[in-house]
């Protein structure tokens, strides 16, 4: 599933001799690399990978077609391996990542490479929207884990049990299910809290009457799943049974238009139309939902500042939500992919509220 061919046509519609990638994700796209300390230099006909001795033998086994550099020597730096590469092959345009390197490098790549720099932000990021048919299953299975983790959790919320507990459960449900390692920063709030967009797990122990919202998922092969559910312990209330409701409704709304041609910035908009006349419409958070791939929060957002025409393929998270501060809040996310005519919900837990 390597992904330089993509890369050297870029470079070859813009005539530039080589690409210098540094983002992690991109690294990961490009190669299959799956460590860390790592920096790319691809040419039209060959690929340098920079790392440390902690890495090279990994290097070895996983990207045995690179040419593998040390780059950490005493009195060294990635830009004066870079540097001696450019010379050595006669290259006189590099592109780079200018939305992701540090000034630091820049100014180093500045000094030493007798080479013109060339912007490149974004432009591996764009081919990444898009996903291959091996990068859907991934996806489809790191969903598929999320799913199985949470009908598990559900026995153990209940009163008493922290949100620091809970949490730490999700995410070792999530690995015996077959995830990756790597859980990123799962989300388990309970109660008033609940309000909070990106709440972080406290040792604040669940109530009886809380709503519990999980916003959470995992890596398969490094592809990740993203879903939102919100449960209440105990029975729930009217209002917090209307405004689960209302949420329902949007995201039904919001699915409802789901489809390859649609664009970031009309799903918002239809996400409220169900909470017109309601006070929670100044309640809700207008970036409805995101694309996801190797990185959670990926590019296009579902949002009205995005005027983005999505394509089939494109996975993206559709996840409203109501917060009303000191109260509480409800969201509740899917995963899908868009098809020419609809969508795949990649997450098969149901919308219903779930009382426990």
């Amino acid at each position: 599933m390597m992904n330089e061919s993509k890369i050297r046509k870029y470079m070859e519609d813009e005539n530039i001799d080589a690409f210098y990638i540094a983002k992690r994700v991109n690294i990961r796209f490009a190669s299959g690399w799956t460590g860390d300390d790592s920096y790319m230099l691809l040419t039209k006909d060959k690929q340098f990978f920079f790392t440390d001795p902690r890495y090279t033998e990994q290097a070895e086994i996983e990207i045995p077609d690179y040419d593998i550099i040390n780059w950490r020597l005493p009195g060294r730096t990635v830009g004066d391996s870079v540097a001696d590469v450019v010379k050595a092959e006669g290259i006189k345009t590099v592109a780079f990542e200018d939305d992701y390197m540090t000034y630091d490098m820049y100014h180093d790549f500045k000094t030493k490479l007798d080479a013109n720099l060339i912007q490149a932000g974004g432009v591996i990021d764009r081919m990444r929207v898009v996903k291959s048919p091996k990068e859907i299953e991934y996806l489809t299975i790191a969903c598929d884990i999320a799913c199985r983790a949470f009908r598990r959790i559900l026995k153990d919320i209940k009163v008493g049990a922290t949100e620091k507990e809970l949490a730490a459960k999700l995410s070792l449900y999530m690995v015996e299910e077959g995830a990756d390692t790597q859980p990123y920063g799962n989300i388990l709030i309970s109660g008033a809290t609940t309000s909070l967009l990106h709440g972080i797990p406290s040792k604040k122990a669940v109530e009886y009457g809380d709503f519990v919202l999980m916003d959470f998922g995992c890596q398969y092969n490094g592809y990740m799943s993203d879903m939102t559910r919100t449960v209440v312990v105990g029975k729930a209330t009217p209002k917090q049974k209307e405004v689960y409701d209302y949420v329902r409704q949007s995201l039904e709304a919001a699915e409802g238009i789901m489809k390859a041609g649609v664009n970031c910035k009309d799903v918002y908009p239809e996400s409220i139309k169900p909470l017109k006349g309601t006070e929670y419409v100044p309640l809700t958070y207008n970036k409805i939902g995101h694309s996801i791939g190797l990185f959670v929060h990926e590019t296009p957002y579902l949002a009205e500042e995005y005027d983005d025409v999505l394509e089939a393929n494109t996975v993206v998270t559709i996840e409203p939500g109501i917060y009303i501060p000191n109260w509480g809040g409800v969201r509740i996310e899917d995963q899908v992919v868009l098809t020419d005519d609809g969508y795949e919900n990649m997450i098969d837990i149901p919308h219903d509220l779930i009382e426990l």
